[in-house]
């Protein structure tokens, strides 16, 4: 029995609810056989589930992550922006991730400029020995404890400490970084609370100012690091303004690291619970790209990518209008059966492997070569190290069904 309630395309979900959030795929699947394309009351959003409207409206020109650029709140009839919201929502406004074009091609220009300078495959001897040592450090917690926490121990320092080397910020700063990560993307959940925005808005202020004190130095003191790279970057005569370069910093952390965190830890859950493909990897080597593209679909790290609409039309019967917002729900699409054979299986010689947890059109995830490669050195490192690990308890699920992740993920290693 499902905890929703559906008439027609309109359903009343709590994302909050347990039994949702421990496995939304179930309800993706009822969903799918009865309305596909649904409004949540909830919400006031349309939604979509199947992987072709997904990959259909995320290159969709009538929609768009931005909408004041082209009308006014008052024209939207939307209530003033909140004072008490603007530290986060200054950082909002100049980010990658919420503009649309002109704005987006010329900052996505100067930014990919910059990453490509940095050029993403250099990291990897950084990297992997970075692995190693938190391997280490997980044996030992192992052989102390008798098990330990995946997820707390290697999947989450692995990203953000890679970010730290990108940024050139000291590791020492990745406590405090991580806690700035974890407010600040809670505000892009269903169903937020007051104590999370303000939270969200006391990160973005320390934040902020963190890296506008990391700008100064750079501009003084430029080294290779991307801070650096992002105040010289030049692209027919434009740069960065310093409020872009922030909102980059940040977007660079924020989306670089909750995302990959939890495809570590969910997917070594799944080939944990899925035995034949852990061998199959741990086998052969050659089964790495393909095992992370599978990892990335089978257990989306993000499931809900919202949009506004900027001009009225028709999509496949329902009429959208200036203002509204849609969703795409990724971690559906993901595993819709008309895209991939048995969805809700683990493959990780799968192909073709269309996945869409990367985003797609105009708003593609530009850290996704970092994930990919992030993904392809820990997921081998940790099979080859622990071949025989297992899991020591079942783990829970975080109450934040937007990023799919678990809370812990207890392992042992049995000899």
């Amino acid at each position: 029995m499902l905890n929703l309630t559906i008439k027609q395309d309109r359903v009343r979900l709590n994302p909050r609810d347990p039994d949702f959030y421990n496995n939304p795929y179930k309800y993706y699947a009822f969903l799918r056989e009865h309305a596909p394309i649904f409004y949540w009351e909830d919400f006031g959003l349309y939604c979509f589930l199947n992987h072709d409207d997904i990959h259909a409206l995320l290159r969709e020109k009538r929609l768009g992550r931005q909408i004041t650029h082209l009308y006014s709140r008052e024209a939207l009839g939307w209530e003033p922006e909140r004072q008490d919201l603007r530290a986060f929502i200054e950082v909002d406004r100049h980010s990658l991730l919420e503009l649309e074009p002109p704005a987006h091609t010329r900052l996505r220009a100067l930014i990919h400029k910059a990453f490509v300078a940095k050029n993403i495959e250099y990291m990897r001897p950084a990297m992997t020995e970075r692995c190693e040592n938190l391997l280490d450090q997980l044996a030992e917690a192992i052989v102390s404890n008798g098990k330990a926490n995946l997820k707390e121990l290697y999947a989450t320092p692995l990203p953000v400490w890679t970010i730290a080397d990108m940024l050139n910020v000291p590791l020492e700063k990745s406590p405090q970084l991580l806690d700035w990560s974890h407010a600040m993307v809670a505000m892009y959940e269903l169903g937020r609370t007051p104590a999370q925005e303000k939270l969200a808005v006391q990160a973005a202020e320390e934040f902020t100012a963190y890296a506008k004190a990391l700008i100064a130095e750079r501009r003084l003191a430029p080294g290779d690091d991307l801070i650096s790279m992002l105040v010289q970057v030049e692209v027919d005569g434009e740069h960065l303004s310093e409020d872009e370069v922030v909102s980059t910093v940040i977007l660079a952390l924020n989306a670089g690291h909750e995302a990959t965190v939890n495809v570590i830890a969910n997917g070594v859950y799944a080939l944990l619970k899925n035995p034949t493909q852990w061998q199959a990897l741990l086998a052969d080597a050659a089964l790495v790209r393909p095992a992370v593209e599978e990892l990335l679909r089978f257990d989306t790290p993000l499931h809900l990518f919202t949009r506004y609409v900027l001009e009225d039309f028709e999509y496949k019967g329902i009429s959208l209008k200036v203002g509204q917002q849609i969703a795409v729900l990724l971690g559906a699409g993901n595993h819709d059966p008309a895209r991939f054979e048995q969805p809700a299986c683990l493959d990780i010689t799968r192909n073709p492997n269309p996945q869409d947890s990367f985003g797609g059109g105009i708003h593609y995830c530009v850290g996704a070569p970092l994930a990919r490669l992030e993904l392809a050195i820990a997921i081998p490192l940790l099979l080859k190290r622990f071949p025989n690990l297992q899991l020591a308890e079942e783990p829970i699920w975080r109450n934040s069904w937007h990023f799919r992740g678990v809370e812990a993920l207890w392992v042992t290693n049995p000899h």
